[in-house]
């Protein structure tokens, strides 16, 4: 009891000691950016940060209209609660590892923006030379907030949530921020290869699939999965709200990471519209050769699939070539799906097929359709006559895939070894929004019971 008291206690305690730890923090002068910012720019990333904020609460919809009704409220808080705990750290250190001073192209020095330091005093990054270091990164903040928020949905219905806590910390400082800083420092060993990942393709979407796909082996399957009843969705128009959502928020996702209002802005936000559209109808008549009816679930699900798979491309590649990267990666995500439904993986909300294989998908096809005139400081791809570059998007795509499995696969073990990751059977049977929040999904005026 005193044990569990302890472990109880921890995450306030440690809250507490940032809290005293970051009053000691001297405010400093902003730096002076008359002459170099643009308030057209910052107007707009100002915008596309608000915009992927709105994503997670987007998420927490879309994944908890899919769940059973018993689990909505767990599903959900599951995604935004990553909003509090990043928010922290990337103050912290979190920054810090991502965009510091690079140690040997593999991480940040964790000292450089400690505590925000030299953020709002320093020069503007150099990606994003028209707006203030500190909107930069805040806008980067966005992006690792919802990607632990993703990996939900694969242990949905059975992961414990103070479990989950302790997950989403150490993804964050142990592949998270090593991926970012890889991809988008540009000291970073894979940024320096030539690697192209215009928002998000490897160091958002893999790293989530990847481990999505380790924290379902890990924590085995439910109850329900072994017994192969079938989950009904509690809430569909959840779902579709949740996809409203995720498609308007993904406009700042991608058009934002051109970190200006200018064209490539624009050419961003129109391929992600495109590839989201043809991903969405490539799902759903792709069901319909296969005998199913054509369903909101299969639109919705495909035009995620599409956003995901455009993020690496979008400010790479020219907009009609995004119909043939939506539809394309709709159509192999649908099929790595009906795998796995034949399978003994319990990938609750197949966020391995679909974030995991939508986001490789992206990367390769950057590799295939990446052109100059659409972005001069990009590269050609194999479809404009250089297979080069397309071997440096394989070869990037197989190392963050190893790493992020690898590595996730080990946080959960280490956590579990801490405490218990899964809930126990009569918790899952109880369901997760009473055994962990003591809370009731409400449908209507109808409160689900314990065992509905």
């Amino acid at each position: 009891m005193e044990t569990n008291s302890i472990k109880q206690s921890t995450p306030f305690l440690v809250l507490i000691v940032v809290a005293i730890a970051s009053i000691f923090i001297q405010p400093v002068t902003a730096f002076n950016g008359e002459g170099v910012y643009s308030g057209a720019d910052i107007a707009w990333v100002i915008t596309a940060a608000a915009l992927v904020f709105l994503m997670t609460p987007g998420l927490a919809f879309f994944y908890g209209g899919m769940v059973h009704r018993k689990n909505v409220i767990s599903t959900m808080i599951k995604s935004v609660v990553a909003a509090g705990i990043v928010s922290v750290i990337w103050v912290i250190v979190g920054f810090s590892l991502c965009f510091g001073d690079s140690i040997g192209g593999l991480i940040g020095d964790p000292k450089t923006f400690l505590f925000f330091n030299n953020v709002i005093s320093g020069e503007p990054w150099g990606g994003g030379p028209t707006i203030p270091l500190s909107l930069f990164a805040l806008f980067q903040l966005m992006f690792a907030i919802i990607t632990p928020g993703l990996v939900v949905g694969a242990v949905a219905e059975r992961i414990r949530f103070t479990s989950y806590i302790l997950f989403i910390v150490l993804f964050c400082l142990l592949v998270y921020a090593p991926l970012a800083h890889w991809s988008w420092h540009p000291e970073g060993f894979l940024a320096k290869m030539g690697v192209l990942d215009f928002a998000g393709g490897t160091v958002v979407h893999i790293s989530a699939g990847c481990a999505a796909l380790a924290g379902a082996l890990v924590l085995k399957r439910r109850k329900s999965h072994l017994e192969h009843q079938e989950v009904p969705p509690a809430n569909i128009p959840y779902v579709l709200i949740g996809t409203g959502l995720l498609w308007f928020g993904w406009f700042g996702f991608n058009a934002g990471s051109a970190l200006a209002a200018n064209d490539l802005a624009v050419s961003a936000f129109g391929t992600t519209n495109t590839a989201a559209a043809a991903a969405g109808l490539s799902w759903m008549f792709f069901d319909v050769i296969k005998g199913k009816k054509p369903s909101v679930l299969g639109f919705c699900i495909g035009a995620v699939v599409g956003l995901v798979a455009i993020t690496p491309a979008a400010g790479f590649v020219a907009i009609p070539q995004s119909i043939f990267i939506g539809v394309v990666a709709a159509i192999i995500s649908n099929l790595v799906v009906q795998w796995k439904s034949r399978s003994a993986l319990d990938d609750t909300l197949d966020v391995f097929p679909c974030h995991g294989v939508g986001g490789m998908v992206g990367m390769l096809l950057t590799g295939v359709f990446a052109s100059k005139k659409v972005n001069p400081i990009g590269n050609d791809g194999l479809f404009y006559g250089n297979p080069e570059f397309f071997f440096t998007q394989l070869k990037a795509m197989l190392i963050v895939v190893a790493f992020s499995f690898a590595v996730s696969f080990v946080i959960f073990k280490l956590v579990n070894l801490i405490q218990p990751l899964r809930v126990t059977s009569e918790e899952e049977e109880q369901g997760l929004d009473l055994s962990q929040h003591n809370e009731n999904y409400t449908q209507g005026t109808l409160i689900s019971s314990p065992g509905a």
